[in-house]
């Protein structure tokens, strides 16, 4: 039997069935990779944050240590989120709308964190802002302590979502037509209101997701900070650091506890964003 006799055996009902068992097997994979990849972790996660009740978890979270710890993480990520949001807007806006010498070498350095070890990043902070260092001792010499306080972990956290929102926002801002910047500045709009009623309504959703991964990036933030912040409990101990040395204590349950909190806020707000992304008209 040829080839294009074989072919024309297969029936459209047969090529129907064939195609609808193809999509279900691929669903089945899917499923079953997500499910051991993320459904079996959580779930193993929740188990041993409650293995010890209810009261045990609540027990864990609001003990002083770990409410210090997780105030620590969401303020220093939502401080970061915000500048990142801002700062990475702007550097998106300059890569994409100019051309000047340079321009190649400074968008590489947007990837760079991405390929650096997050310890390699806390050490060269240390390197360039420890207290035996020169530019160090000239900061603690005029009252400013970086390292080992605050924030350190504030420049860190910079550092490592520095292309989170520079590259959700770049391809969105090459699609935007100039001519519809140029009508409104012959109508004799002011840049910044071009920017407002222009711009900004397209820019917003990227913008926006780049912002929510910044953040989630900075709460699970743990090989940078554990280096340059001290990790002295109720003063720069973030909530991973605290999770570790939880385990490092024998209280697993304690540190799946605090984790359940920093994985509950993440989900929230992204389920917050995805609704309203999805409910804002286009």
């Amino acid at each position: 039997m040829t080839r294009s006799n074989a072919t024309a055996l297969v029936t459209p009902s047969r090529r129907r069935s064939l195609s609808s068992r193809g999509r279900i097997f691929l669903r089945v994979v899917t499923a079953g990779y997500l499910g051991v990849l993320i459904a079996l972790p959580l779930l193993a996660l929740l188990a041993t944050a409650f293995e010890k009740g209810v009261s045990g978890a609540i027990l864990a979270i609001v003990s002083p240590e770990a409410r210090a710890a997780l105030w620590l993480t969401l303020w220093t990520g939502g401080l970061v989120a915000i500048l990142s949001a801002i700062l990475g807007t702007l550097t998106a806006w300059v890569l994409v709308r100019y051309r000047f010498p340079g321009r190649a070498v400074i968008s590489a350095l947007v990837d760079l964190p991405l390929a650096v070890p997050t310890l390699v990043t806390g050490l060269m902070l240390i390197l360039l802002l420890g207290p035996t260092t020169p530019l160090g001792d000239w900061l603690n010499a005029h009252g400013l302590r970086i390292i080992f306080a605050k924030p350190a972990i504030i420049l860190a956290l910079l550092f490592v979502t520095l292309p989170l929102v520079v590259r959700t926002v770049e391809p969105v801002l090459r699609e935007i037509d100039p001519a519809e910047e140029e009508s409104a500045a012959t109508l004799g709009a002011s840049p910044l209101t071009i920017f407002r009623r222009v711009l900004f309504p397209a820019l917003w959703p990227a913008i926006a997701v780049g912002t929510l991964q910044t953040f989630a990036r900075a709460l699970g933030e743990f090989g940078s900070v554990v280096i340059i912040s001290g990790n002295l409990p109720r003063r720069t101990m973030t909530a991973p650091v605290h999770i570790f040395g939880a385990i490092e204590s024998g209280e697993p349950h304690a540190a799946a506890a605090v984790s359940v909190v920093l994985v509950a806020v993440s989900v929230a707000l992204f389920v917050f964003a995805e609704h309203r992304l999805r409910a804002r008209p286009t």
